[in-house]
């Protein structure tokens, strides 16, 4: 709000008088000129100057609501903005006339302060007392009647996302935005038809019943917005839609990063700000700004964004109706600062193209293990709009054995060739549980229990395992551990295993268990490292609150674990990634019941080759052998190549 004028003299009592016939007001003040001013500028502030009489610099009289109008129209864009408004010093009176400085500040959008002085006239009338002199340049000195104010904005640089090797991942693309004047278009039908025809050589569906109804509503001469194709993708299909009545084309750059579905949930978008970005930062954004939606770019959107530049002007209407526009004050932009990630170029692609060839949704999560930074964030199968990679709140299924497993050696409740029973069915408390298929290996070494994943072993050591033992193996593998990457991420979180029952389910994944792929890929780089350590992602701004590195863990756990996650891919259920270039894989399939009374499973797998450890998530895929395994053996693949 503005400030208040200095206390240095109190108000006149006014005697205000309303001119018969024009509704205007006239205030004497007995205590001179400087009153007056006091009056009108907390009426200024009020938009109400009833208690102030106003004439022109000609000497006539004028209304106080004609002077509220112009001085609304006057101030412009900056009218909500003004922050400082008082006098600057004492009225100066000379006969019948007096002068006194102001002070006024507007807080322009993004914070810069533009703060100058200006004059106020008065005139003193014989039975009216002082009058203000009311003209433009009590506003700004440079204005005269007709001007406004106007505030032009012009946008920093934003900053980078930038990958691994310091390089921008999202960086300004050349784009074509093809649209369609309605007033030109011939055929409506037919138009739609040969742009859908057009579209489809892109994988691009057009929604004809949105845009239908858009140009039903659009001005005859308005520019319809159809889509935004990157230049390669226009150029693919410029001969088509350029010849067809109705389209018209608009080149521009747009950030984005190296291909539509790269890393696109975690990284998020820069688009126009939309009316609930305006709303909900007023002085802050105003109409075309960019703005990050989604992922990273929403997140730091403010760092990213910088100060843009902001011009002062105005804008004069000349007599042939144009604007001229002058400008008065100033600022410069500051560039956004970039944000820095671990991502790799290479990792990202090859995760992205793993998971778009399965139809189902899915996520793969690809981490370092030697240094636990993540390399690739890809959900897909066209990059999705929601990061369940590292936000997604699921059952691990038998993925989770792996976690079950250490907690069992630890103990020394197993070891890899001691016997435990694999029936087709076993019950605890009156529930029965059992394994896929109704397979059931009689008396086998637990290793072959774990290659070949039955679920009946695992409850019948749930508890040599216990609560305490799951709890224990969870948390050394950062399970239901508190993150701080940098961005949103769930570490997922333990059942209780409070009850026989809950306990036999947990224990292989089941139950009241539910993690991310993050959660598991993070668990199974600790297991090939031999050492918890919290997933990296944003490295610069540093998180404040990243998770110390937990203990080593016991190498007379880590090694038969290792052993038994390697007989999974010669032996057991992921033997399909036997020969997928790289070198040797290692892991664990997983299929997770997600509903009671439904056969549809996700199916997962989680494993590592050479240094990088990897978790893969497909939803309603099925077996962990039947969607998982297969995106993991592309992945692999275009990495290896």
């Amino acid at each position: 709000m503005p400030t208040i004028p200095h206390a240095r003299r109190a108000l006149a009592v006014l005697t205000c008088l309303v001119v018969a016939g024009t509704g205007t007001v006239a205030c004497s003040g007995s205590d001179g000129p400087g009153d007056t001013v006091d009056a009108f500028l907390q009426g200024w502030r009020k938009s109400d100057l009833s208690k102030v009489g106003f004439v022109t610099a000609a000497g006539a009289k004028i209304a106080a609501t004609d002077v509220t109008t112009q001085l609304k129209a006057l101030t412009g864009d900056l009218a909500p903005s003004l922050t400082k408004l008082e006098p600057a010093g004492k009225a100066t009176e000379s006969g019948k006339n007096a002068t006194e400085p102001i002070n006024l500040a507007w807080t322009l959008p993004g914070g810069a302060t533009w703060a100058y002085q200006s004059t106020v006239r008065l005139t003193k009338q014989s039975s009216d007392g002082w009058q203000v002199v009311w003209e433009p340049a009590i506003v700004h000195t440079k204005l005269t009647e007709g001007d406004s104010l106007k505030v032009r904005a012009k946008a920093a640089d934003r900053g980078d996302i930038l990958d691994a090797a310091g390089k921008p991942l999202v960086t300004p693309t050349p784009v074509v935005t093809i649209g369609i004047s309605p007033e030109k278009v011939t055929d409506q039908a037919k138009l739609l038809k040969d742009l859908n025809a057009a579209f489809k050589a892109i994988g691009v569906t057009l929604d004809e019943k949105d845009l239908t109804t858009r140009l039903k509503n659009s001005d005859p001469t308005a520019f319809v917005d159809v889509v935004t194709l990157r230049r390669p993708d226009y150029d693919k299909v410029r001969t088509k839609v350029r010849t067809l009545p109705g389209t018209v084309f608009r080149e521009e750059n747009r950030e984005l990063a190296p291909t539509r579905a790269f890393a696109r949930a975690l990284l998020g978008t820069v688009d126009a700000a939309t009316r609930e970005d305006l709303d909900a930062n007023p002085g802050t954004l105003t109409q075309g700004d960019m703005v990050g939606h989604g992922g990273l770019q929403e997140r730091y959107d403010t760092q990213l964004r910088g100060t843009a530049a902001q011009t002062v002007v105005i804008a004069l209407k000349t007599p042939a109706d144009d604007v001229d526009e002058t400008q008065i004050f100033s600022t410069d932009p500051v560039a956004g600062k970039s944000i820095k990630t671990t991502l790799d170029v290479n990792t990202q692609k090859a995760a992205d193209a793993a998971v778009a060839a399965e139809k189902n949704a899915s996520a793969l999560v690809a981490i370092k293990i030697s240094d636990s930074t993540i390399l690739a964030v890809s959900n897909g199968p066209d990059g999705g709009a929601v990061n369940t990679a590292l936000t997604g709140q699921v059952p691990p299924g038998s993925t989770f054995k792996m976690v079950s497993t250490l907690g069992l050696l630890d103990k020394k409740a197993v070891t890899l060739d001691g016997k435990v029973d694999c029936p087709a069915t076993v019950k605890v408390s009156g529930r029965e549980f059992k394994n896929s298929h109704e397979m059931k290996l009689g008396q086998v070494p637990f290793r072959t229990d774990f290659a070949k994943s039955c679920n009946t072993a695992f409850v019948n050591v749930s508890g040599k395992l216990g609560a305490d033992g799951l709890q224990a193996a969870g948390t050394a593998l950062g399970i239901g551990t508190k993150w701080d990457l940098g961005v949103d991420a769930f570490s997922g979180k333990l059942s209780p295993a409070d009850t026989p029952t809950e306990l036999a389910a947990a224990t292989f994944g089941q139950g009241a268990t539910a993690v991310s792929p993050l959660a598991m890929a993070g668990a199974t780089a600790a297991v090939a490292r031999g050492q918890f350590k919290q997933p990296k992602l944003v490295l610069d701004p540093a998180p404040a609150a990243a998770l110390p590195d937990g203990a080593k863990l016991a190498d007379t756990s880590i090694q038969p674990l290792k052993t038994m996650m390697r007989e999974v891919v010669t032996k057991g259920t992921g033997d399909a990634l036997q020969k997928v270039p790289g070198g040797p894989v290692s892991g664990k399939t997983g299929t997770a019941e997600f509903a009671d009374g439904s056969d549809e499973t996700h199916s997962w797998f989680i494993g590592w080759q050479g240094d990088i450890a990897f978790a893969v998530m497909v939803q309603k895929g099925g077996l962990g052998s039947e969607a998982a395994v297969p995106i993991v053996n592309r992945f692999l693949t275009t990495l290896n190549k």
